[in-house]
């Protein structure tokens, strides 16, 4: 075993990381897509009472059994886990903590790398003069490899793998590095935060325009921060929220038990933890909320982001509207969001690292330099599949099993683990020990009994959806190469298309859709009809089977041919899912027999 000599250079600095590992692209990206989508004001109350429900104790729970384990010389969640508990079963649900974090960061820093590159664009001014729709299809040929913007062949891929090489450097200077980072670029993504958020609560009716003559930001404040009472209770909210804490403080991943594993015996966790986590909701809450969503309606109307909030804003909606600030201001809008978001990706990326390199240190001595760069190694290879089928779904299927079930399935079992089997009494009093706050004696009874309870909740809630991803339930082309192909869910009042057009390659589908308005002098949302289209497109040797004034529902053939449907893609990633966690389960199983013969061993 490595006996690591390595440590936090300062308190700030593990703050700092920290908090840079909580903080991370849902702060900017998900959080405020999560928050409309769930009704606003009816979002945020449900959200900060599972914040502390559930995400306080998490952090608590994280950082004591990081400690622990630390003081063993233990930095992984495998030898983290049997530190705690003799037995051989749960190094095996510790290989989660490194598992995930790969995966995760195999997709992560694709996105990472879209910020590299519109920082980029920002600069040279690509975006002059698009229209919203022409900075959307900016985005999706971007995405579509064979496509190029600047000239460089593959150019997503090549920035991919210029972010995962800067990571990748950066991770091979170890905790010096990454708390150096920490350093600079958590102040420069708070710095960019408050300036665009100032921005996004000043603009007030100013950006109304023939088009959105009704456009005002501040009806964006108020839709965030305004409760709908008729959705508050609802079951889905509530583990919408739950859910978000999960992504927001990165627990349930295993990289705040590696960091908390090279803090020192009686150095406080307690303080510690609830600094870092309440410095990332501040940029969640605070700064997350007042950026995109208030520039948006600003511009567009709060109605056109009640109907178009999605992740993709950031890229395909932001840039468009940065122009409507003048060249010289959209430039410095640019640098300023899309740096921003890639200090917050950059900070959590690095922190999905540690845990593998932290492992080969431990149990097989590897160096610094060499676990960095098989770190690197091995998140591209699982990792060119997001970029090169990304249209194909594979980014959203890692996404699902890495960044969602993964971490909810750990995260319950360690909260168990630590409250029921390592002991309440026994994790309380690491908790404390070098407190410099005095925590209440309420959070023990929360951390015993609230939250298991609040984690089941979420995980049994979770699997029908498991089931059906499973089963690719949300795809009517379930086979992988097929004869026909089927229309998908087509959505709207009745689930019910019309066939308006067909030519040899394209099928042009029309139903009645819904659109969402909101009333702010009632504050609650009306739904309306409206005409809405669904495009298929087919290649050479697929043709449409369908004619026109047909009327098709979901499952319904439209065309016929050789098709290799995206299940393929995706039954492929996930088998590349499965052979990493097997190959960390295999490395473990090794690196029991090697303690084993050492006899350091504990059962």
């Amino acid at each position: 075993m490595s006996q690591s000599n390595e440590t936090w250079g300062s308190r700030v600095g593990l703050i700092l990381a920290m908090a840079g590992n909580a903080v991370g692209l849902g702060n900017f990206l998900r959080f405020p897509v999560q928050a409309v989508q769930n009704g606003g004001g009816a979002f945020i109350i449900p959200y900060l009472i599972c914040f502390l429900l559930m995400g306080i104790p998490l952090l608590f729970i994280e950082w004591s059994s990081g400690r622990y384990g630390g003081r063993f010389g233990n930095h992984s969640t495998p030898y983290i886990l049997d530190s705690m508990v003799k037995g051989r079963v749960l190094k095996y649900i510790g290989v989660f903590g490194i598992f995930t974090n790969i995966a995760v960061v195999s997709y992560y820093a694709y996105i990472e790398s879209w910020t590299m590159s519109y920082v980029y664009h920002s600069v040279i001014g690509t975006f002059n003069g698009m229209t919203q729709s022409e900075v959307a299809g900016f985005f999706a040929s971007y995405t579509d490899i064979s496509q190029t913007s600047t000239g460089i062949p593959y150019e997503a891929v090549v920035f991919y793998i210029v972010c995962l090489a800067i990571n990748t450097f950066i991770l091979s200077k170890g905790l010096g590095g990454v708390e150096k980072v920490a350093k600079i670029g958590m102040p420069l993504l708070i710095l960019f935060g408050v300036v665009l958020a100032v921005r996004g609560l000043t603009l007030g009716s100013s950006g109304a325009s023939d088009a959105f003559p009704l456009a005002n930001a501040i009806d964006g404040i108020n839709f965030l921060w305004t409760p709908q009472l008729d959705s508050i209770w609802s079951p889905k909210v509530w583990l919408a929220a739950a859910g978000q804490i999960f992504f927001t403080l990165s627990v349930g991943m295993g990289t705040v038990h590696c960091y908390a594993a090279y803090v020192k015996e009686k150095d406080d966790i307690a303080l510690n933890s609830l600094s870092a986590g309440f410095m990332n909701e501040f940029v969640e809450v605070v700064l997350g909320s007042a950026i995109v969503i208030p520039i948006a309606a600003g511009y567009l109307g709060l109605d056109w982001v009640l109907n178009n909030a999605g992740f993709g804003m950031a890229f395909q909606t932001m840039p468009f509207l940065f122009q409507q600030w003048g060249p010289i201001l959209a430039l410095f809008a640019g640098v300023m969001w899309f740096g921003l978001l890639f200090f917050a990706g950059i900070t959590s990326s690095l922190a999905m690292g540690m845990p593998w390199m932290a492992f080969m240190a431990d149990e097989f001595g590897w160096s610094k330099n060499k676990g960095a760069w098989s770190f690197g190694l091995i998140a591209l290879i699982l990792g060119l599949p997001t970029v090169f089928f990304f249209k194909q779904g594979v980014f959203d299927d890692y996404d699902y099993w890495a960044g969602t079930v993964s971490l909810v399935a750990f995260a319950f079992f360690e909260v168990i683990l630590f409250s029921w089997v390592f002991g309440i009494n026994k994790g309380w009093d690491e908790l404390i020990r070098g407190a410099d706050i005095k925590i209440p004696i309420a959070f023990k009874f929360i951390m015993k009994y609230v939250t298991p309870l609040l984690l089941g909740w979420v995980f049994i809630a979770s699997l029908p959806d498991i089931y059906n991803n499973i089963t690719h339930k949300d795809t009517y082309n379930r086979e992988a190469f097929a004869k026909s192909y089927y229309a998908e869910k087509i959505g709207g009042i009745t689930n019910e298309a019309t066939v308006k057009e067909v030519t040899e390659n394209q099928v042009l589908l029309s139903f009645t859709n819904t659109k969402v308005s909101f009333l702010k002098a009632e504050n609650k949302k009306i739904v309306t009809p409206f005409e809405d289209q669904i495009v298929y497109d087919f290649e050479e040797g697929q043709l449409p089977s369908v004619k026109v004034g047909q009327k098709i529902h979901a499952g319904d053939q439209i065309a016929t041919g050789e098709f290799t449907n995206n299940v393929f893609y995706k039954n492929m990633g996930r088998l590349m899912l499965i052979g990493l966690f097997v190959f960390i389960c295999i490395l473990v199983y090794i690196a029991f027999n090697k303690r084993t013969r050492e006899g350091r061993a504990t059962a």
